[in-house]
């Protein structure tokens, strides 16, 4: 029995002890130590001063370079081409008067010929009908000259009869000579009447000979095409020996150096270009084209607005007349830059530096955000024209969600990029690549492809260049 208690209460004792230590071990991990004091957060941002000025928005669109001056080529009649001119091909240049096609003239020639011929006979029947006139004027006056010898007979016999001397036999044979003359007067003047309606008769048909005449010439002459004014030739279709028809398309003749863009403007954008009369401002345009990392620009002025808008198309159609555009070609897709009015007292901002409501967020006392509101009066390609009361103050250049009023952070002013960074030291595998591409593209101008293959072969290149080359050759 002793035994058996101690031994119960031994078990009691290691029961007890295991509960001891084991919740001195929970008591001591459920002890923590004090947590340190939280910092704030701090966030660096770039920020820029916003300065108040006037700007010039520049509206940008895209267009099409189309010439002023093109005409459609056609045959005026047809036949066979015997000649070509030696620059009648596609992108030929010709000068006014030039001969572009030659028909064949046998017919047209035959038929000058004939009318030619028609007119000789119709001025034959007129001398012959003049001549024939005068003589009936000649016989005429005769037969008068006798009627008149005959009254005078018939008026001295009338006389003898009444003195008693004459015999009625005689008055009545002079009075019958009397009307033979008048009745041969009558038919002498008949004559005449005929013989005038035949001059004029042959001069109708001396007239129509004329008429028949210019118009054989007129088709003579329209079996010779010439070039009407100084310009380029394009889609030619037309060899010599083959037989064209009537008013059948040979060639396109457009003026290469009166070029002009077309582009289309939304509503809003025709609404800022209009006068208070509401005629569209004749602002200056600046148009360029990119081929292979160059751009070629040229500058103009818009002339025009379509009278009517066409079916399915929105805004308005704009026509911009250009000056000298070396490089620029008719069908060309270019952009185009416009120069809207001046804005007064504005600033020009990032786009990510302003919200959808045209909130902005401000460096205010001890680096921290403040939140204010600008008015957004222009998007200008990444940038953004305001207006509002923060001239002088900093800006953030892009909004984060994780920015707000009264956030704490740490300014960070850029300032200029260097040009160092801008340039790249190519290798001469690259390098000769770029410059086999800029020598064999066709469309760039001798004078943008030297200035190109200099900058190639400097030993640094500028790194826009390169990459607008190289998007080109679709590496």
């Amino acid at each position: 029995m002793i035994g058996l208690f101690l031994a119960a209460l031994t078990l009691g004792t290691l029961v007890w002890a295991v509960s001891l230590v084991a919740g001195a071990v929970q008591t001591r991990m459920a002890d923590t130590s004090a947590a340190p004091p939280a910092r704030e957060r701090v966030f660096t941002v770039n920020v820029l001063t916003a300065t108040s000025g006037t700007e010039t928005p520049d509206l940008t669109s895209f267009g099409e370079v189309a010439s002023r001056r093109m005409l459609e080529l056609r045959a005026p009649e047809g036949g066979r081409v015997v000649a070509l001119a030696s620059g009648f091909e596609d992108g030929g240049d010709v000068r006014a008067g030039d001969v572009l096609v030659q028909l064949d003239p046998a017919d047209a020639q035959s038929a000058l010929d004939r009318a030619l011929t028609d007119l000789a006979d119709a001025q034959a029947e007129g001398r012959d009908a003049a001549r024939s006139a005068v003589l009936a004027e000649d016989e005429l006056a005769a037969a008068q000259e006798q009627a008149d010898l005959r009254i005078r007979a018939a008026q001295r016999q009338a006389d003898l009869a009444q003195r008693g001397v004459g015999t009625d036999a005689a008055t009545e044979v002079a009075d019958l000579a009397t009307s033979a003359a008048q009745q041969a007067v009558l038919s002498r003047r008949q004559a005449l009447a005929q013989g005038q309606a035949r001059v004029d008769l042959a001069a109708t048909r001396e007239a129509r000979a004329r008429i028949a005449l210019a118009e054989a010439q007129r088709r003579l002459d329209d079996t010779v095409l010439r070039a009407p004014f100084d310009g380029r030739l394009s889609a030619t279709n037309v060899v010599e020996g083959r037989l064209v028809t009537a008013n059948e398309r040979l060639a396109e003749l457009l003026d290469p150096d009166d070029l002009e863009v077309t582009f289309r403007l939304s509503n809003a954008q025709f609404a800022r270009m209009l006068d208070a009369q509401g005629n569209i401002l004749q602002a200056d345009v600046r148009v360029t084209l990119d081929i292979a990392g160059v751009d070629l620009e040229a500058r103009g002025a818009i002339t025009r607005t379509s009278a009517a808008t066409a079916s399915g198309q929105t805004g308005r159609l704009v026509f911009a007349g250009l000056g000298p555009a070396a490089g620029f070609k008719p069908g060309d897709f270019v952009t185009v830059h416009v120069q809207e009015p001046a804005l007064e007292n504005v600033i020009r901002l990032p786009s990510a530096a302003v919200d959808a409501a045209g909130g902005v967020l401000l460096l205010g006392a001890d680096d921290r955000l403040e939140a204010a509101t600008v008015e957004v009066l222009r998007r200008v390609g990444d940038d953004v024209l305001v207006r509002g009361d923060i001239a002088g103050r900093e800006v953030v250049q892009a909004r984060s969600p994780l920015f707000g009023a009264g956030i704490s952070v740490k300014p960070l002013r850029l300032g200029a990029p260097s040009e160092a960074a801008a340039m790249l030291e190519l290798t001469e595998e690259r390098r000769a690549r770029l410059v086999a591409f800029v020598e064999e593209n066709d469309r760039m101008p001798q004078a943008a492809k030297a200035r190109v293959l200099a900058q190639l072969a400097a030993r640094e290149v500028p790194a826009q260049v390169v990459e607008r080359i190289e998007s080109r050759m679709g590496g």
